[in-house]
């Protein structure tokens, strides 16, 4: 059979809102999605998922409609894509669009933290935020939610502007443009290009963007735009300032009006790691202020938010105490997470870091970069993991994590604090055990 796009909707809300596109985590009702990727076709898997209990399958290959409820699309994706857009349009309620090159899932969790103190949110889940997690994220908002919180990644020009198309924010926040997926983006003047994309969607809706307005490429890109700014100018919405002399962030802020008592103001003493992350809890600050959630909420908020999924989280072991900072890297955030742990007053500081993955041509000077940085900082215990380290140097290198786990557990560190920082791709969680 056939359906518009209105018709899976109905079909949609009937299950439940209940989706699913993975045969192995399957929901009895859910609507199954047959997506294809360049190693399967779930078109082939859409009469175990019925057999299985999912009332509907949708698939885009005629060689499986003989299949009992299956519903036949040109392209499974784009009819995914379309219904989330479709489904979003049912909502009055704000949308909140968040990219950068770092820090988007730690500021897009701080926000929700302080927004959730006021309002029922619905936020993107891990790092769902491509052209199926942003889709699958839009498709969870109900009745109930008065807030949703959207992430965007994009590792290529088009991405974002895509990914505004079908979650239409009406407001927007970039963290910040840094060396990201060079790669994909074409250089660096590609990623600012690619990243305001969010800018220029919310320009054309007349919609509202909070601007880090310290960040001079920020600033410039946003010049078209309606924006609440937030920084340490005291013209700005919200000001703040931070103690740079603590080993977790502690900040203080306060709206313009009040900027004078900034001198006078007790520090929140957050649960975060690098000083690199004062902007991204000044900005959740700041959005829950526009939204109307009183100070102390805020406050209370980003004091007791815990990081998670080893972003600037700070776990101790037996022997040692690890800042684990691995769950992705680019140049912008390597660069940032060693001179912040080089300014921690602490002995016996240790760094293993991992390859900075999709860089392309950059990437041999951009890791040549991280060592001069290593050198420059004074900071010599350290152990660089992955082929592209390996070719650089030959000093304290290894060619994987099972290799510098092997030697590292030879080493019986203690009482150490060693910053863990790389590229996902690169594992680099194989060493924590013998830390």
């Amino acid at each position: 059979m056939t359906a518009s796009i209105s018709e899976i909707h109905q079909l949609f809300i009937a299950a439940g809102q209940k989706i699913c596109t993975d045969t192995r985590k399957l929901e009895k009702g859910a609507i199954f999605f047959a997506l294809k990727g360049p190693n399967f076709n779930a078109n082939e898997l859409a009469e175990k998922a019925i057999e299985q209990g999912c009332s509907y399958a949708i698939i885009d290959d005629a060689a499986f409609s003989s299949v009992a409820k299956t519903i036949i699309v040109k392209d499974v994706l784009e009819t995914l894509q379309a219904l989330a857009n479709f489904h979003r349009k049912t909502f009055s309620i704000p949308f909140l669009g968040i990219t950068g090159s770092n820090g988007k899932t730690t500021s897009k969790e701080l926000i929700n933290a302080v927004l959730s103190k006021k309002f029922r949110t619905l936020a993107t889940e891990g790092n769902l935020n491509n052209h199926i997690g942003v889709p699958l994220t839009l498709l969870k908002v109900t009745k109930e939610h008065e807030f949703a919180i959207i992430e965007m990644g994009a590792n290529h020009q088009g991405e974002i502007d895509m990914l505004c198309r079908i979650a239409e924010p009406d407001f927007g926040v970039i963290t910040n443009i840094g060396k990201a997926h060079l790669e994909g983006f074409g250089g660096m003047e590609g990623v600012k290009k690619g990243k305001s994309e969010l800018y220029k969607y919310i320009a054309e809706k007349k919609g509202k963007i909070f601007l880090h307005g310290d960040d001079e490429i920020l600033s410039e890109l946003s010049s078209a735009n309606d924006k609440v700014t937030y920084g340490t100018n005291k013209l700005y919405d919200v000001v703040g300032k931070i103690n740079t002399s603590s080993e977790q962030v502690e900040f203080a802020w306060k709206t313009k009006e009040k900027a004078g008592d900034l001198a006078k103001c007790t520090f929140i003493k957050t649960n975060i790691i690098g000083v690199y992350n004062y902007h991204n809890l000044l900005c959740a600050a700041c959005i829950g202020n526009y939204f109307g959630v009183n100070e102390v909420d805020i406050n209370n908020a980003l004091a007791n938010y815990q990081p998670t999924n080893n972003r600037s989280q700070l776990q101790l072991t037996a022997n040692n105490k690890l800042i684990l900072d691995y769950y992705n890297a680019n140049p912008t955030s390597m660069r940032a997470a060693i001179e912040n742990f080089a300014n921690i007053d602490a002995k016996n500081k240790m760094l293993i870091l991992g390859d900075m993955l999709e860089l392309g041509a950059d990437a041999a000077k951009e890791h040549t970069q991280i060592v001069e940085l290593l050198h420059e900082k004074k900071l010599d215990s350290y152990y660089l993991v992955g082929p592209i380290f390996s070719s650089v140097t030959n000093t304290k290198t290894f060619k994987n994590s099972e290799e510098a786990a092997g030697f590292l557990g030879k080493e019986q560190l203690k009482e150490r604090i060693i910053l863990i920082k790389g590229s996902r791709g690169i594992k680099l969680e194989l060493v924590l055990p013998v830390l």
